[in-house]
């Protein structure tokens, strides 16, 4: 081989392993950022359940506490209508 071939070899080669190695650590970093992201739609996913779980307690409370006010303010005008009539 002449020195032509033999430096352009070295340089495929160097860029070759600068490629490798720049490759390795966006690999790297890819890979944590894909775990951080898991954890964040973990935690997501269980907000997301806590919330539907309060808003089901608060459905089934809230039907029966609007038929007490129904209740409360059938009486309360009741009552009103009673103390000016007597």
């Amino acid at each position: 081989m002449n020195t032509a071939s033999e430096i352009l070899v070295i340089i495929v080669s160097s860029v070759l392993a600068i490629f490798l190695i720049v490759l390795i650590i966006v690999l790297i970093q890819a890979s944590k950022l894909i775990k951080q992201v898991k954890r964040v739609t973990v935690r997501a996913e269980n907000v997301a359940d806590s919330m539907e779980a309060a808003a089901s307690a608060f459905e089934r409370t809230a039907s029966p506490i609007a038929i007490i006010k129904i209740i409360g303010n059938i009486i309360d005008q009741t009552t009103r209508s009673r103390k000016r009539k007597g």
